[in-house]
């Protein structure tokens, strides 16, 4: 893959651990006031031996997230700084998570932070061609759709077949739905539909990788386009899963684009002024 792709990637990636420590707060900040009583340690916990979270430690792992993070966005020390990024924002997430449920939206977003720093240097117009970079993108896109698939597979195992013939989504949106899908309560039998819609496209969901590179961004714009829905109906977004799913496209190109569009409306709003002079 090209290392540009990587570049661009990487970035993407580290602007979102800014936004999400600092803005979407889905990372239990507010833990390190809780009672010890309440700690859980899950399994990373117990085989490290990882305290329950303090004040300090909470904040120290938010802004030290955020500084290595913006840091890492210059593209020095990618390997350095990428693998504090990922050990910061790997440990503030499970602060969060042993005091309640395991969201598994972040699952690849884990996988990315650990294997994108092995690529090493990578500028955002390096063009060449390079085996790691691959690696590191391939297992991000491989842990993306495992979400989707593992998803299909977890309602069945927990929830039964009852998962697609209930009333599932009448109650998500009975719980937690918007203005714009208490309609669809008068008309139950569409979110019925959609819980199979549903459910077969997270089924089938590996078949991106035998698409050719067309269908391929069909699919994963799709996919956008279903969690847009999601968002609107009930508020549910999985933001940094979305993030990965960046990792099926040519990010390189459109990096390349906008580039170029900045230039030229850089040189077209600088002619008069030189033209004047």
């Amino acid at each position: 893959m090209p290392l540009a792709r990587v570049a661009t990637l990487r970035l993407l990636v580290f602007a979102f651990v800014v936004v999400d420590v600092l803005g979407l707060h889905t990372s239990g900040w507010y833990h390190g006031w809780a009672d010890p009583v309440w700690y859980e340690p899950l399994v990373m916990g117990r085989v490290l031996h990882l305290p329950a979270a303090t004040v300090l430690l909470v904040q120290v792992l938010k802004w030290g997230c955020v500084a290595a993070a913006l840091a890492a966005m210059t593209g020095r020390a990618p390997r350095l700084l990428g693998w504090t990024v990922a050990v910061g924002w790997v440990w503030y997430q499970y602060v969060a998570f042993s005091y309640g449920k395991v969201d598994h939206d972040r699952a690849d977003f884990v996988v990315a932070l650990a294997l994108l720093p092995t690529v090493g240097l990578a500028h955002l117009d390096d063009r060449r061609r390079s085996e790691a970079a691959g690696l590191a993108l391939r297992a991000v896109q491989l842990a993306a759709v495992a979400t989707y698939f593992l998803s299909a597979w977890a309602k069945v195992r927990f929830g039964g077949w009852d998962w697609v013939n209930s009333a599932t989504m009448v109650r998500a949106v009975v719980r937690r739905g918007t203005p714009w899908a208490q309609w669809l309560l008068e008309a139950p039998w569409t979110l019925h539909a959609f819980q199979w819609v549903l459910f077969t496209a997270e089924l089938t969901s590996p078949v991106i990788f035998v698409l050719s590179e067309r269908w391929r961004r069909r699919v994963v714009a799709a996919w956008f386009v279903f969690h847009a829905m999601t968002y609107a109906a009930i508020t549910i977004a999985f933001w940094p899963h979305l993030v990965m799913m960046l990792a099926f496209l040519p990010l390189e190109q459109y990096a390349a684009r906008l580039r170029t569009r900045l230039a030229r409306r850089e040189e077209r709003s600088g002619a008069p002024v030189g033209s004047a002079g």
